[in-house]
């Protein structure tokens, strides 16, 4: 059997190009598979809980509180279980929940405040009503 005049050119140029195929296909594996630890979206998370409870998100919105906590520890089993995708969204979702919580709480303390600063007006302006009403001694 006689081989094609142009089979040598064929041969190698097959050939040359299977470990550029290998060496793509090893570097988008070594990519897949090094997902970063997300440490600091963690500690993020963390702090998004603490600033939330010290802010007063556990009496204002507990469900939301209860919620972040739940999904900040999940995400600290999923790091130590290596799953670093999962870990990276349970934390973003805890910080959410966090962030939630902790507008309720101050929310909650702005709208009192109001309602404080609303009363003391009134109360002001009723002063004030009775003053102009009384008769004046400027004898």
């Amino acid at each position: 059997m006689k081989l094609p005049s142009n089979y040598s050119v064929w041969r190698r140029t097959r050939a040359s190009g299977r470990p550029a195929i290998m060496l793509g296909t090893l570097i988008f594996a070594a990519a897949c598979a090094s997902v970063p630890a997300p440490t600091e979206q963690v500690a993020v998370s963390s702090a998004a809980v603490a600033r939330a409870a010290s802010a007063g998100g556990g009496e204002a919105a507990p469900a939301e509180m209860q919620t972040a906590r739940d999904k900040l520890d999940r995400a600290k089993l999923a790091m130590a279980a290596e799953d670093f995708d999962v870990a990276r969204r349970l934390a973003q979702q805890a910080q959410v929940d966090a962030q939630l919580a902790e507008a309720k709480a101050r929310t909650g303390k702005a709208r009192k405040a109001s309602q404080e600063v609303s009363t003391d007006a009134k109360v002001l302006r009723e002063e004030l009503d009775r003053k102009a009403q009384s008769p004046t001694d400027k004898e």
